[in-house]
């Protein structure tokens, strides 16, 4: 199965990066990818730390989804993007990746559990965490599950659904520029995969507020694409065979359910 990775800068204009996705979705189907990952926030950036989100939120029936919907059928592909989903009865909203497929629709939706309350930034005073773990889900004979930027920092989410069955983790992000930041995305996208054996397909808005460099890394920690600072789409072959001969050499999976855990 063929996956892609599609980096741009999102801004406030919903519009204009819809019709870069538009694009870019079609240059992924080119290429011959069965998904396309998209960043966080692809629908609208998040603007100035004081900008009102709610006005740019739209219910996961509303006009983004059902233009991702469109999309993927027209290129006969799956998408997934970020974006910023109402949450009725509270003041913020939901940071949310949802996954359409060519056929299903809308399939899942994953709201970030970690907020970026770090480094200066305060994501939890306009955004709810979301509280429902990552599902997994199966397409084309691979076992995928959906994470968002931040939670990277979490390994036993990630673990969480190694041991249910995950084989590829795609990672919509906005990983905000800063020192050392560039370091923590490369380590941290290139772990997540090494201490799962898992594939880990991570798209990044681009700059200058976000670091770019989406990429996408095989079971063993090698990287099979990148896409640097331009904006564009990077595809990889993701292949059973290769999951399976790291996993029979690499047990890490089957180790760690061995693993006593103490009283």
């Amino acid at each position: 199965m063929k996956v892609a990775v599609a980096q741009f800068s999102a801004g406030m204009d919903k519009a204009a990066n819809l019709q870069r996705i538009t694009t870019l979705v079609a240059d992924a189907a080119g290429m011959g990818a069965r998904i396309v990952v998209f960043p966080e926030a692809a629908m609208c950036d998040f603007g100035a730390p004081t900008d009102d989100l709610r006005a740019a939120a739209e219910p996961l029936d509303g006009p983004f989804v059902t233009a991702l919907s469109r999309l993927a059928s027209r290129h006969r592909l799956a998408v997934v993007a970020g974006m910023f989903e109402t949450a009725p009865g509270d003041q913020r909203v939901l940071n949310t990746a949802v996954l359409v497929d060519a056929d299903r629709g809308l399939v899942s939706a994953y709201r970030k559990q970690h907020l970026y309350d770090a480094l200066g930034d305060v994501e939890s005073d306009r955004l709810l965490p979301g509280n429902e773990p990552p599902a997994v889900l199966e397409i084309d004979g691979f076992r995928l599950a959906m994470i968002i930027c931040y939670d990277m920092r979490f390994p036993s989410l990630v673990a969480n659904v190694a041991d249910r069955g995950a084989e590829v983790l795609l990672v919509p992000s906005a990983w905000v520029a800063g020192p050392m930041k560039e370091e923590h995305w490369t380590v941290l996208t290139h772990a997540r995969a090494i201490e799962n054996t898992m594939y880990v397909a991570a798209a990044g808005q681009g700059g200058p507020a976000y670091t770019a460099r989406s990429v996408i890394v095989d079971p063993f920690g090698v990287t099979l694409t990148s896409l640097g600072e331009v904006p564009g789409v990077a595809a990889a072959d993701l292949s059973h065979e290769r999951l399976l001969a790291v996993r029979t050499k690499l047990p890490v999976l089957a180790q760690r359910s061995q693993t006593p855990v103490a009283p």
